[in-house]
């Protein structure tokens, strides 16, 4: 329940109309199921109270969910032109070197190859050979090792986009 130490953004957040809240759970993480979920909960008392409904929907995501929020995300080193969420989340990129946007290319398609989606990171303050590393690592993993891996990776992401939903200046 909303109160009155309730943060601003939160409070925002809680009072919009449901499809305006829908649109921005949805821009935040592509699953629907996922944001139906955090919407038939709200309102939120606390942002931990909305990370912790997001990590219990992130859980819960089945298959084609988590498909369908992995959809939403552009490969690493490629952010969607005119998308400032994508370009800031993946900027540790933004100044490697051509050699390492190479093989970030070859490992995304490989990847992607393998596992039949994109090679999703939670790219936030990681460096590009941070990023390259991981995609090396995961690229042995089984699929349903990547997938749980994916779950975390989207969970982390997830938190970092709503605190920033929460936590905007109106």
């Amino acid at each position: 329940m909303t109160s009155p130490s309730t943060p601003p953004g939160l409070a925002r957040f809680n009072a919009v109309e449901e499809h305006a809240a829908f649109a921005a759970l949805h821009e935040a993480c592509a699953s629907t199921a996922w944001a139906r979920r955090l919407l038939a909960a709200r309102p939120y008392a606390t942002p931990e109270d909305l990370f912790t409904a997001s990590d219990a929907a992130m859980a819960g995501l089945t298959a084609q969910d988590l498909a369908e929020a992995m959809a939403g995300h552009p490969p690493i080193g490629r952010p969607r032109p005119g998308d400032p969420t994508s370009a800031r989340e993946q900027s540790g990129m933004a100044g490697a070197a051509e050699e390492l946007k190479a093989e970030m290319l070859e490992l995304n398609l490989a990847y992607q190859e393998k596992f039949g989606h994109v090679f999703l990171i939670c790219a936030t303050g990681r460096t590009g050979e941070q990023m390259r590393d991981a995609a090396r690592e995961r690229i042995g993993n089984s699929p349903e090792q990547e997938r749980e891996t994916v779950r975390t990776e989207l969970g982390r992401i997830n938190r970092i986009r709503l605190a920033r939903l929460v936590e905007e200046d109106a």
